[in-house]
């Protein structure tokens, strides 16, 4: 798979944003674990319409001006992972969900672990918004940026 990345510099640190042919594949956080998602960087190009875009989008979110990105995605990974990052898209700006209420959305309400795991995988972060997933408790739970990340998004779409 080829890919492209660019840098932007965003409230929540420096973001790595990378595409394909297909679409944004991945928006990685400044201390990603190489190992969480199967995207690579690629070559830099910081011209490339589609990251041009995906940043634009990005920081008119962080400014508060935008609720819903219009963006390709190309999600790589499993059947299941895929069926629950699409589910990610589904919660709207400013709610939240549990991973046992992911799981019922998708027709498997006892794989509320592996919705964990799909969800912590999630190589589209912000766009497929996994921050917007929360413990059955109410409860922040793991988030690839770090939970004050996490806070500092569900936050942001909280004012």
């Amino acid at each position: 798979m080829n890919t492209v990345y660019t840098k932007m510099k965003s409230p929540v640190g420096e973001l790595t944003l990378v595409a394909t042919a297909n679409g944004l594949a991945a928006i990685l956080w400044p201390k990603d674990d190489p190992a969480r998602v199967r995207v690579k960087p690629g070559t830099l190009n910081e011209g490339h319409p589609l990251l041009r875009k995906a940043a634009a989008q990005l920081t008119e979110y962080f400014a508060g001006k935008r609720k819903v990105f219009d963006l390709a995605l190309d999600f790589d990974g499993t059947d299941f992972q895929k069926q629950v990052w699409r589910a990610l898209l589904t919660i709207p700006f400013g709610e939240t969900r549990s991973y046992a209420e992911i799981a019922k959305a998708i027709g498997k309400p006892t794989a509320v672990r592996a919705v964990g795991a799909a969800n912590g995988r999630n190589p589209i972060s912000i766009v497929a918004p996994c921050h917007r997933v929360i413990g059955s408790n109410g409860k922040l739970t793991g988030f690839a940026g770090g939970l004050a990340a996490k806070a500092t998004l569900l936050k942001l779409e909280s004012a």
